[in-house]
């Protein structure tokens, strides 16, 4: 990641903080008596969680191309998940993590290429990511909308959720606030990548 070493450091505490509390809650669920094959839908959103928002803490402080090929083959795992999946919740939410995984490899990938319109040795601040301006607009379009909607979410009471017969449970605030985290930690990569 390019820019100020403080925003480095604030975006990999802010993400090493959200899948620490990820990680938390799969080892807590764990304790939990298994349902059978709710038991592993439960957990599979936080797992991708802890393995997304830990991914972002370690790109935020170390980038480098290494970082793409695992979130390009983990995009591709998630949203041919998404596509064959037939609960609508974890569909969706594979195909969220898909395109943050997609977003991540694209960075990645994307700041490898060297700074655009500068000289090699003259990289600092005036850096900008090799990748299309369109894609970066169309994924920062995504990140910052979907932190909103999530945030906004923050604000619902907890029983203010689904409605009876819909199949999906309901999620506490906490989740929702370390989801629209994410969601602002991702819009500030793709802003100072």
């Amino acid at each position: 990641m390019h820019g100020p070493a403080l925003v480095s450091w604030l975006l990999a505490v802010l993400a090493g903080g959200t899948g620490g509390y990820c990680g938390w809650r799969v080892h807590r669920r764990r304790a939990q008596p298994p349902c059978g094959g709710e038991h592993r839908a439960r957990h599979e959103p936080d797992v991708l969680e802890a393995a997304m928002a830990l991914g972002m803490a370690g790109m935020a402080l170390l980038p480098g191309v290494f970082w793409g090929w695992p979130y390009a083959l983990l995009a591709a795992v998630l949203l041919v998940g998404a596509l064959a999946g037939r609960d609508g919740g974890l569909r969706a939410h594979r195909l969220h993590h898909g395109i943050g995984a997609l977003a991540m490899a694209y960075m990645a990938l994307a700041m490898a290429g060297g700074p655009v319109g500068g000289p090699a040795g003259h990289a600092g601040h005036h850096a900008r990511m090799g990748g299309p301006p369109v894609l970066t607009g169309l994924l920062l379009v995504y990140f910052g909308g979907y932190a909103l909607w999530e945030g906004s979410r923050v604000l619902v009471p907890a029983n203010a959720g689904p409605g009876p017969g819909t199949g999906a449970a309901v999620v506490g605030p906490l989740p929702r606030a370390c989801r629209a985290a994410m969601g602002i930690g991702m819009f500030a990569m793709l802003l100072t990548a």
